[in-house]
This record gives C-alpha cells, sequence and structure tokens, in this order.
C-alpha cells in the first residue's frame, strides 16, 4: 500500500454536505463525472500538442459500463490519467482545482476548453454512491498505475494497481436508493440530457450515445439552413418551423456562443418562461436563462454557452452580476442589429415574420431604452393604405454573427418573387409624410378591425389611412407613441369624425315652416324623445358619400380622453372595462332610412291616448337604429339581447302590417 490516511479537507466533514446540499439533482454526478473525463482527454492533447508527450494519443473515447451483479457504475477515459502525486493532490485536496492550475500551465497552447467549471466535480459521486474507487495510469513515461477508495468518510487509500492502459476509471458502488442508475436507458437518458453535445464519443455497451457534434460551436460558413432548422428540430421536436435566428460568436469583453431562434407563436406557449438552454463548455446546465436574458426576449429559443456566467451563486445574485447584464445587453443589441438589417434588405420577411415578433419588440422598446433607440424606425404596423407590398414566401432566414469585425451575414436564399400579396405595413414615420398634406401630425387607428369595421370603411372612403393597433400591448404602446411623437395627435377611429368625413352644408338646412326646425334639429329632437338616455349626447350629422345607402345610419362615438381615463381607471382597479353611459350616438342625416323616419314621423296622425300606431313605430325605429349602432361597439348581455331581437321582432310586424294595407 503506498498510502494511508485522511482526505484533507476544510471542514470536518465534507460528505453529509456534498449528499444533501451540493445539488439539487442526484442525477448531476454523472455530467461532473463525464465532464471530468472530458478534460482529461483534452488535457492529453495540450500536453501532445506543446510537445511534453510523444506516444500516440489514439481516438479518444469514454466508456459508461454497468454491473447489476456488482451494483457498480463505472466512467472510463483514455486521457492523461494521474500519477500517484497527483491523485493525493487533486483528489484528496479537495480545495484545489487541478483543471484552473492546468489552464494556466498551457495557456495559449490550445483551443481546446477545459471544462473544470462546476465545483467540486468528482466528489459529487459520493451523492450516489457508498463507495468509490479510482485506477488510473499517467501519461508519463515510467508511470505506476495506482487505485484510489473511500468508503464516504474522510479516510481513504491509496496503493499501487495493474492497470496498464493510459487514462483513468471511475467506480461507483450505488446506494441501495440509487440503483434507478443502473438501467441503460436512464444513463442514456442522462447522457442525451447534460452531455450529449460533448466533442468526444461516449460508449454504453459499445455503442455511441452522443452527438458530440455542437452546431453553436461551429463556424457559421459551415452551417447549412438544413443545418440549423435540423438543429432545432431536435431541441424542440414537433413545433413549426422557426420564424429566424441569430448565430452568436464572440470572445471579448465575455465568451459566448449560441443560436438564438424566433419561433412561431402558439397559444399554448408561455412567453413569461425562458426555452433557451444554457450550456458551459457544450455541457448543459439549465432549462432555461431567465436571469441572462432580456424579459422580452424570453420567447426565443435555442442555446447559449459561455463560461462568463458564474453557474454555482443565487439567482440573485446571477441577476446582480455585472458580466451577466452586459451578455443579456449584448444579445439584445445582436438581436435588435439583425431586425435592423433585416428590415433594411429583406421587408418582406421582416413584415412576414412581424405578427409573431411585434409584441415582443414593442415590449422590448417599453423596458430597454438601448433596444428602442436600435429599433423604434422599424417598428411596423398594418395599415390601410394599398402599398405593393408582398409577404415572403414561409422560408426561414440564416442570421449569423461573423467572428471578423462583428459583422453580420445572412446567408438566406432571397424569396421566390411569385410571392402572395398579404395586408401591407407601414413605420409611422412613412404613415406620417404620405399623410402630411391631407392630415398633417394626425393618426388615426383602430384597436379592433371587426368591431370598428364601419368607422373604418368611413375613413377609407374619404381617402383616410388608418392603422392597426390591435396587439393586447398597444394600449400602452400607444401612450408611449404620444410620448415620443409629442406634436402627434392619435386619434381613434370610433372617438370622433374627422371634418373630411362630415358634409358641411348643414347652415344650408331648410327651415320647416309648421315647426319652425331643420330637419337636422326635428332627427335629434324624435331620437332624444324616443330613447329617453339624458346621458347620451345625440348629434346629427350627414355622413359624406357617394352611396348614402352603404353607410351606418347612425354611429356610436366613445370621445378619446374620457375613454381613456376609464381604461386607466379599471386597469389601476384590475376591473373590466365598463361601456359608459355618457356617450355620443351621431345620426346620418343622409342615410335613406333616417330621411325616411322624418316622413313617416310628419304623416302621423295624434290618436286619443297621444300615440298613434306610426308614433309607436317611430319610437321603435329610433331604438333599433341605435341598438344597431351600439352593436359597433359592445356586445349586449343576456337581456340585453333579448330585448333586442324583441323589438327586432316587434319593428319588423309594423312594418308588415303596414306594407299589407
Amino acid at each position: 500500500m503506498l498510502e494511508q490516511g485522511t482526505i484533507s479537507i476544510h471542514t470536518e466533514n465534507i460528505f453529509p454536505i456534498i449528499k444533501k446540499s451540493l445539488y439539487s439533482d442526484h442525477q448531476i454526478f454523472l455530467r461532473e463525472l463525464v465532464s471530468n473525463a472530458v478534460d482529461a482527454i483534452q488535457k492529453l492533447k495540450m500536453v501532445s500538442r506543446a510537445g511534453d508527450y510523444a506516444g500516440d494519443i489514439g481516438e479518444p473515447e469514454i466508456e459508461i459500463a454497468i454491473d447489476k451483479d456488482d451494483k457498480t457504475l463505472s466512467i472510463s477515459d483514455n486521457g492523461i490519467g494521474m500519477s500517484a502525486d497527483e491523485v493525493k493532490k487533486y483528489i484528496n485536496q479537495v480545495a484545489f482545482s487541478s483543471a484552473e492550475e492546468f489552464i494556466h500551465k498551457y495557456e495559449g497552447k490550445s483551443d481546446q476548453p477545459i471544462i473544470g467549471h462546476f465545483g467540486l466535480g468528482f466528489y459529487s459521486s459520493f451523492m450516489v454512491a457508498q463507495k468509490v474507487e479510482i485506477d488510473t495510469l499517467s501519461y508519463q513515461e515510467g508511470a505506476q498505475a495506482v487505485h484510489w477508495s473511500c468508503d464516504g468518510s474522510p479516510a481513504f487509500t491509496l496503493e499501487e494497481s495493474s492497470r496498464t492502459s493510459r487514462g483513468t476509471t471511475i467506480i461507483l458502488s450505488l446506494q441501495g436508493e440509487e440503483e434507478e442508475f443502473l438501467e441503460s436507458a436512464r444513463i442514456k437518458n442522462l447522457v442525451k440530457t447534460y452531455c450529449d453535445f460533448l466533442p468526444v464519443p461516449i460508449k454504453l455497451d459499445g455503442e455511441v450515445i452522443n452527438k458530440q457534434k455542437a452546431p453553436w460551436r461551429e463556424s457559421p460558413s459551415n452551417l447549412t439552413q438544413e443545418d440549423y432548422l435540423e438543429f432545432y428540430r431536435y431541441l424542440y421536436p414537433f413545433q413549426e418551423e422557426p420564424l429566424l435566428w441569430v448565430h452568436l460568436n464572440t470572445d471579448y469583453p465575455f465568451i459566448i456562443n449560441g443560436i438564438l431562434y424566433f419561433p412561431k407563436m402558439r397559444p399554448d406557449v408561455d412567453v413569461t418562461k425562458g426555452q433557451i438552454k444554457l450550456f458551459c463548455n457544450q455541457v448543459f446546465v439549465s432549462d432555461n436563462c431567465e436571469e441572462i436574458i432580456p424579459q422580452f426576449l424570453m420567447p426565443m429559443r435555442g442555446v447559449i454557452d459561455s463560461t462568463d456566467i458564474p453557474l454555482n451563486v443565487s439567482r440573485s445574485a446571477l441577476q446582480g452580476d455585472r458580466t451577466v447584464r452586459r451578455i443579456g445587453d449584448y444579445i439584445a443589441k445582436k438581436v435588435g442589429d439583425r431586425l435592423k438589417e433585416l428590415f433594411r434588405d429583406n421587408r418582406e420577411q421582416y413584415i412576414s415574420a412581424w405578427k409573431d415578433l411585434g409584441t415582443f419588440v414593442k415590449f422590448g422598446v417599453l423596458n430597454d431604452e438601448k433596444f428602442k433607440k436600435q429599433i423604434e424606425d422599424i417598428i411596423v404596423f398594418r395599415t390601410t393604405a394599398k402599398l405593393t407590398e408582398k409577404v415572403a414566401a414561409e422560408t426561414p432566414v440564416v442570421e449569423v454573427q461573423s467572428s471578423d469585425g462583428d459583422a453580420w451575414q445572412d446567408v438566406t436564399p432571397s424569396p421566390s418573387s411569385d410571392s402572395a400579396p398579404s395586408a401591407p405595413y407601414t413605420t409611422l414615420k412613412e404613415y406620417l409624410e404620405r399623410n402630411k398634406e391631407r392630415n398633417e401630425n394626425r393618426v388615426f387607428y383602430s384597436t379592433d378591425e371587426p368591431t370598428q369595421s364601419t368607422y373604418i370603411e368611413l375613413h377609407k372612403n374619404q381617402g383616410l389611412e388608418v392603422l392597426f393597433m390591435d396587439s393586447f400591448i398597444d394600449t400602452h404602446f400607444i401612450n408611449f407613441l404620444e410620448r415620443e411623437y409629442q406634436d402627434v395627435k392619435f386619434t381613434r377611429v370610433d372617438s370622433d369624425l374627422d371634418n373630411t368625413l362630415l358634409e358641411q352644408d348643414k347652415d344650408k338646412e331648410i327651415v320647416d315652416p309648421k315647426t319652425n326646425k331643420t330637419r337636422s334639429e326635428t332627427i335629434k329632437e324624435l331620437f332624444e324623445k324616443s330613447l329617453n338616455k339624458p346621458k347620451l349626447n345625440i348629434r346629427t350629422e350627414a355622413l359624406k358619400s357617394d352611396d348614402p345607402q352603404g353607410t351606418p345610419p347612425a354611429i356610436v362615438l366613445l370621445p378619446e380622453i374620457l375613454r381613456r381615463m376609464r381604461e386607466m381607471n379599471a386597469m389601476m382597479q384590475q376591473q373590466s372595462v365598463d361601456f359608459p353611459e355618457d356617450h355620443v350616438l351621431l345620426v346620418n342625416t343622409a342615410h335613406p332610412l333616417i330621411q325616411n323616419l322624418v316622413n313617416i314621423n310628419q304623416g302621423s296622425i295624434i290618436q286619443g291616448d297621444g300615440q298613434s300606431p306610426t308614433d309607436q313605430l317611430v319610437n321603435l325605429i329610433c331604438q333599433h337604429v341605435y341598438d344597431l349602432a351600439l352593436m359597433s361597439q359592445k356586445g349586449f348581455d343576456a337581456e340585453g339581447m333579448k330585448s333586442f331581437v324583441e323589438r327586432s321582432n316587434e319593428v319588423l310586424t309594423k312594418l308588415t302590417e303596414q306594407a299589407s294595407k
């Protein structure tokens, strides 16, 4: 026996701490041991390239072996191995980090990474094993193989071994409650989860069980569009193809590699939870990067690999780490840069992706000043203007960041020229420039196309362009736009009507000598009497149109300021927005229905009870016109719908009675 002694540690007994507190999941031990095995192989390559080893390093591999009879799990590598002195130093003295010392010695002599980044590493094996053995032979000429053993107490034994092959084998005698790790399927699953992209073949029962190639560590010029798509399908099976992606690759002022994808949004996707996988030197660490990625980029998917992200710290410490914040800013900037380039060089593709990206881009603008400055000029809105844009074919864009000068490259084939046309999109600056002669510094917008379709058509028919701001975030985003464009007035299509939409010859109306009232005054009086709603403001206007029958007989308007105050109050109180009683009913005096209504009213004959059948019909029609106008603004509740149906039936009955006389 070479030595028998006590492990040099800085607590009386570190093993209970390891077993209970080192990691939240015991399965992490396999990641640690396989990572160490890869380190050993990379170290051998480094000393060989440095000229300190002249032998044949052979084909690197890691072999995992299961012995169900002995209840042991073994991890073997053909890497650098250890001498007796190295075992004493690197295994018995827990406070040392062999990887850290090794990197310092061979700094600059290889581009091969050393994983040694996970803390105690080897000692995580005591989370699942009642005894751990090391059988190892150093690469050094004339080295003696040694065997180390420890039963989970500070006591250990170190003796000579008969091993003849260079490398190291770790043998774990598993605890009774950890025998799940004797199942091949369990080991394969763990290797796929944590070690799939390590650059060394990992074998189980002679079968290689890891992919080895990490696409994010490849040069973008070596990857095809199908490579990017295939990697996405592997990470997120059964998902639609991504919209676009960004390949990150930089080593200053921090090291970060990765491929980030913008996916198509689905209703069942929780966009508040990150789905970007965090790796360190190709070893899987976490399923999300919520503390690293800016919140507005949470919907992105893919991989980030960095050795500059502290792993064994609390979430709050990670959020406060300066390097982590800089990495988050860097990612946001690169995403912004790519969006700008895509907008400039392939606007069709940009617009095609906007319906999925738009909400999150706007969220970023509202919450990140730097990002706002980057992309504020490329925020687009769907518009009623007849522009010539087309939507690009559904072809994802390959976006890569080159290591040469930090320049961006686009290696996506151009979309076909026969792309299908779609609703056009425009920036706000383009809208203002296009409309400065007709309605300078005024923006008409819609928040709900189906509900507000009547109002939109009124504007379109008079050549007024309308922007659609109909995503859930646009209520806040309109306020942001008003702060940014303080000289611009934003008007929702149903808040008031521009003079362009109204006939301006009201003063020329003829006064009826019998009543001493104009037709407009008569119409207003009819509706006030029939509806009997003191808070309802009734206006009479003639809507401009070449086809009066094609315009609505009446519309409901919600004054902009009052509506916003109600919406803000409801939001602060976390309540739904009730429809206000003090709204405007604009009656279209040019509509044939309204004109006929006046004529019917003038022909009514007063009976004994003070109201003729004609008066009743006029009242019902006024109420029905009001109901139809309300339906463009709000849905009826059960009682309201019941009343509407009853009134509709009554109107039709009376009309058919008159027609049959």
